[in-house]
C-alpha cells in the first residue's frame, strides 16, 4: 500500500473506531450517571472500585495489553509470509487462545482463594474490615469477568490483524450496558454485588457481539496448545518483557490506590472517578490511534519500511496532540461543571463533585503523555521490541512512586493523580529520545512544532473559556459547560488556524470518515 493510501486508510479506520469510542464514552458516562446516583462516593463503591483492581491487573498482565502487543506483530508476520495461509493463522490463535486460558483460569482460582488476604495486605489495607470482606467477595465476582475477557480480547486482537475494527469497538458498549442493567434492575435487590453481577454479563456479551467477524473471517478452533509452534514460542518470548512491564504499570496503580485508602471514606471513588473522566477523551483520541495504528506499524516493521514508520509515527503523534491538549485544558477549566451536571444526584452531593474536581484537575495533566503513550511504545512493538518500554516504565515507577509517597498527604487524591501524570510524560519523553537515535530521526522538529503552537492555541483557548465563567458565575452548569464549551473551541481553532497548525487540515478527515 502506497504512503497515501496507508494514510488515507489509517484516517478512514481511525475515524470509524473514534466515532465507536465516542458513542461508547458517552454509555460509560450514562454508567458512571446511574452507579453515582445510587451509589455516590461512599465506601460501598470503594469496594467496588479495589475489588476489580487485581482482575483487571491479571488482565491486562495476560491478554489486554502483553498477548495484544505481541500476539499481533507475530500474526501480522506469519500471514505475510504466508498469504492465503489462514489455516496457519487460525492454528497459532488456537495455541494461543488455549494457552492463555489455562493460565488465567489457574490464576483466577488462587485469587479467589487467597482474595481476602489480598485485600487486607495490598488492595485496601486503609479499609474497615467490614469493607475489606465486601472487597474480596466481589473480587471473586469478578475474576469470572476476567476470563471471559481472556477470549473476548484476543478475539478483538485477531479481527485487528485483519483490519477489522468495528466489533472490537462496539464490544465495550455492550459490556457497557451489562453494568447498566446490573446497577438499574440488580443493584436495588442486590446491592453492590449486583452492580458487580451486571460487569459480568456485559463481560459475556463484550464476547459474543464479536463472534460474528470469526464466522465472517472462517474462523477454526484447534483444541490444540501446539506448543512445538515456533511462532507460539515467539509470542510467549516476546510477552515475557511486556507482562513486566504492564506488570510495572499497573502497581503504579496498585500503589497510588493503596494509599488512597488511607485518605478516608470516598477518596477511592473519588480517584477512581477522575480517572474515568479523563479517559473520555484519552480513550477517544489516544487509544482509538493506537489501535489502528498498530498493525500498520507491524506490518511497516514486517516489511523493513523504517521511512514509512518513522513518518506514520510522527504524524500520528502530532495529530494527538493537537486533540489531545485543547481536552486537557478543556477538562481543567470545566471539571466542575461537568461533573455537577453528570453526577450531582441522590447519593452524590457537593462534596463528592469537589472530591472527585480534585482529582480530575491533576487527572487532566496526565492526558497528553497516556495519550501519547498509546502511539509511542507501540512503535517498539511492532518492532519486536518489548524489552526498552519495560525499561522506560521502570525509571517511570520510581518517579510515580516517589512523587506519590510526597505529595498524597498534603494534595490528597490530586497528589497521587499528579504523580501518575508526571510519571507517564517522562517515560514517553525517553521513549521518544530513544526512538530518534534508533530510526535515524522522528521528526521532531515538526512535532516540536505542532506541540508548541497546540499549547499556544489551548492557552488562549483557557484564558477565553476562564474569562467567560468568572463573568458569569451564576450561571446554570449546562450553560457554562455549553458556553464554555462552544466558545473555547472556536478560540482554540480560530488561533490554532492563525498559528498554522498543519494538522488541523487532518481532522476534518478524521471527524468526515466513515
Amino acid at each position: 500500500m502506497h504512503t497515501k493510501a496507508r494514510i488515507t486508510h489509517l484516517i478512514r479506520s481511525t475515524g470509524i473506531l473514534m466515532a465507536a469510542f465516542l458513542v461508547n464514552k458517552f454509555l460509560a458516562l450514562g454508567q458512571r450517571i446511574v452507579i453515582a446516583r445510587a451509589f455516590g462516593t461512599g465506601s460501598d463503591y470503594d469496594a467496588y472500585v479495589a475489588a476489580f483492581r487485581l482482575p483487571e491487573i491479571l488482565f491486562m498482565l495476560i491478554v489486554g495489553g502483553a498477548l495484544g502487543t505481541a500476539f499481533i506483530p507475530i500474526l501480522s508476520e506469519r500471514l505475510t509470509r504466508q498469504p492465503g495461509e489462514d489455516a496457519e493463522g487460525w492454528k497459532l490463535a488456537s495455541s494461543v487462545l488455549n494457552t492463555v486460558l489455562v493460565v488465567v483460569i489457574g490464576l483466577s482460582v488462587l485469587g479467589a482463594i487467597f482474595a481476602l488476604p489480598l485485600v487486607r495486605r495490598v488492595v485496601a489495607p486503609g479499609f474497615s474490615p467490614e469493607n475489606q470482606m465486601l472487597t474480596a467477595n466481589l473480587m471473586r465476582l469478578a475474576l469470572v469477568s476476567t476470563i471471559i475477557f481472556s477470549v473476548s480480547s484476543l478475539v478483538g486482537a485477531v479481527l485487528n490483524t485483519r483490519q477489522h475494527f468495528v466489533l472490537p469497538a462496539m464490544a465495550p458498549l455492550v459490556y457497557n450496558l451489562g453494568i447498566i442493567l446490573g446497577a438499574l434492575y440488580l443493584a436495588p435487590a442486590m446491592g453492590v454485588y449486583g452492580l458487580t453481577l451486571g460487569a459480568v454479563l456485559g463481560s459475556l456479551g463484550h464476547l459474543l457481539v464479536q463472534t460474528p467477524g470469526l464466522i465472517r473471517y472462517g474462523a477454526k478452533y484447534s483444541p490444540m496448545f501446539g506448543w512445538q509452534d515456533p511462532d507460539l514460542r515467539r509470542v510467549l518470548k516476546l510477552m515475557g518483557p511486556r507482562v513486566l512491564n504492564v506488570a510495572v504499570i499497573q502497581l503504579n496503580f496498585v500503589v497510588i490506590f493503596m494509599l488512597a485508602s488511607y485518605l478516608g471514606e470516598g477518596s477511592v471513588s473519588a480517584l477512581d472517578y477522575g480517572w474515568d473522566l479523563m479517559q473520555f477523551p484519552q480513550t477517544i483520541i489516544g487509544s482509538a490511534i493506537g489501535i489502528v495504528l498498530f498493525p500498520t506499524l507491524s506490518e511497516l516493521a514486517a516489511r523493513g519500511d523504517l521511512p514509512g514508520l518513522r513518518h506514520t509515527m510522527s504524524l500520528t503523534l502530532r495529530i494527538i496532540l493537537v486533540l489531545a491538549i485543547p481536552a486537557m485544558v478543556g477538562l481543567i477549566v470545566l471539571g466542575r461543571p461537568i461533573i455537577q451536571v453528570m453526577f450531582e444526584r441522590g447519593e452524590f452531593g457537593p462534596d463528592s463533585t469537589a472530591a472527585v474536581y480534585q482529582s480530575l484537575k491533576f487527572w487532566a495533566l496526565a492526558l497528553v503523555g497516556h495519550s501519547a503513550l498509546e502511539v509511542v511504545n507501540r512503535t517498539f512493538y511492532a518492532q519486536k521490541d518489548t524489552i526498552t518500554p519495560l525499561l522506560t516504565s521502570l525509571v517511570s515507577m520510581v518517579i510515580n512512586l516517589g512523587l506519590a509517597l510526597a505529595l498524597y498527604q498534603t494534595l490528597l487524591a490530586g497528589g497521587l493523580a499528579l504523580s501518575n501524570g508526571a510519571a507517564v510524560t517522562v517515560e514517553v519523553l525517553l521513549m521518544l529520545v530513544i526512538a530518534h537515535h534508533r530510526m535515524g530521526g522522528i521528526e521532531a522538529k515538526a512535532t516540536l512544532n505542532t506541540l508548541g503552537r497546540a499549547l499556544l492555541a489551548a492557552g488562549a483557548m483557557g484564558v477565553a473559556v476562564i474569562a467567560f465563567t468568572t463573568a458569569l458565575p451564576a450561571l446554570h452548569p449546562i450553560l457554562i459547560i455549553v458556553g464554555g464549551g462552544t466558545l473555547g473551541i472556536t478560540v482554540y481553532l480560530a488561533a490554532g488556524l492563525l498559528l498554522n497548525v498543519a494538522e488541523f487540515r487532518l481532522i476534518p478527515r478524521l471527524l468526515a470518515s466513515k
